[in-house]
């Protein structure tokens, strides 16, 4: 299967790239060590440069990269009929609430995405997949993603924290449920889907815990000891959420989607770390 990945070489492209056979990348070449059997396509979403798409096919397009509609619009278009099934990576920001129901789509955001715009930015991408694509459309809507490789606010910040030990101050309430899924069981579940040619919107999640037991779990890995000490909400700390919003913590995993053990995610990202002189780097909000 020839895959087309836009990304493909950050996060989420990198896992789904590392269980490609034969992907194409299209990204602005920023960092060309890895993949290097891959076929490369230079470009650049920002500013609509798809040039380099302007010849081949592929049997479907993973598009892990897109938050604006106009991002996706651009990137069918480039595309035209030489791909078979276009399969979005969207975000479980798109729901409204703990059900199945969508927040209303917001087709003109601009950046800096907030919480406010990101998922109904997100819910208007979709919507330009299903207009263009119909059974073709393969939408996957990951909860919050954590893995090795994450320079995104979230899972990576907790086991920093792990690391340092000692007292953790932490703006919420620790009983609160955090829900994540791993990288690679994001990735395995799309690759599923493509083999399998299927349709449709599916949730990739992961196991359910609280923030005190996320913190245990983490400072375990760590070999450390880590007293949390909540305090004043007026600050933020990755993955405290506010109290409507616990509901959205428990979501079901696609069937037959892999669900790897929360204490291994954490192991991964500790041993990553453990090699790793990148940085922390802001995320919208998934």
């Amino acid at each position: 299967m020839r895959v087309l990945v836009l990304g493909g070489t950050g996060f989420v492209g990198r896992a789904v790239t590392e269980l490609l056979d034969e992907p194409t990348l299209f990204n602005r070449g920023t960092d060309d060590t890895l993949f290097p059997g891959a076929e490369r396509r230079r470009g650049d979403r920002e500013t609509g440069d798809y040039a380099s798409l302007a010849t081949g096919a592929w049997d479907a397009v993973v598009d892990t990269t897109a938050y604006f509609p106009w991002q996706v619009r651009q990137t069918m278009d480039a595309l035209g009929d030489r791909v078979g099934r276009y399969l979005f990576v969207s975000s479980h920001a798109v729901f409204a609430g703990a059900g199945p129901e969508l927040r209303p789509a917001i087709t003109d955001a601009t950046p800096p995405l907030t919480n406010d715009t990101y998922g109904p930015s997100k819910v208007a991408c979709e919507q330009e997949v299903v207009a263009r694509f119909g059974d073709r459309a393969t939408i996957v809507r990951p909860v919050k993603v954590a893995g090795p490789h994450d320079n995104q606010n979230g899972l990576t910040d907790w086991v920093r924290a792990a690391l340092r030990g000692g007292r953790f101050e932490l703006p919420g309430d620790p009983a609160q449920p955090v829900q994540l899924v791993d990288s690679r069981d994001l990735a395995r579940l799309v690759l599923t889907l493509l083999t399998e040619d299927r349709g449709g919107a599916f949730t990739a999640a992961g196991p359910t815990t609280d923030l005190a037991g996320l913190m245990a779990i983490c400072a375990a890995a760590a070999g450390t000891q880590v007293e949390v000490v909540p305090v004043s909400a007026d600050t933020h700390f990755p993955l405290v959420k506010p109290r409507e919003l616990w509901v959205t913590q428990n979501r079901e995993p696609a069937e037959g989607q892999t669900v790897t053990p929360l204490e291994t995610t954490v192991r991964d990202v500790l041993a990553w770390l453990a090699g790793s002189t990148t940085g922390s780097s802001k995320s919208h909000g998934s």
